[in-house]
């Protein structure tokens, strides 16, 4: 038996990791913009997650907003798949700074 894995490339190369939603994507006004914040602890140990979704922005508007939260919050987190995550139940903190920043926010999930 060979070691030898195939491997199939198309021609555009190899595309599993690269995100093209928010690779090209131009930032919307906060105004025009409709914010969802989720609290999530499933696959998470009991731990709460809060979650800001349905965000347009650039890579680096998206990079800037959350470190924004994680230092308002004092707390970790990370963008995956143009979610923001940021660790612990912060969902009232974070909705009052995007309202300060001008966008339109809807708390849901319990």
């Amino acid at each position: 038996m060979s070691n030898n894995k195939t491997v199939w490339s198309s021609s555009q190369g190899d595309l599993r990791n690269k995100n093209q939603n928010t690779s090209h994507t131009k930032s919307l006004p906060p105004q025009q913009q409709t914010i969802y914040l989720h609290r999530e602890t499933s696959g998470r140990n009991g731990t709460p997650v809060s979650l800001v979704k349905n965000l347009v922005l650039s890579v680096d508007d998206m990079k800037a907003l959350a470190k924004k939260l994680k230092q308002q919050c004092g707390t970790g987190g990370t963008i995956k798949d143009g979610v923001i995550e940021i660790q612990g139940e912060h969902r009232q903190k974070i909705s009052e700074i995007l309202i300060k920043l001008g966008y339109k926010v809807k708390i849901a999930g319990g």
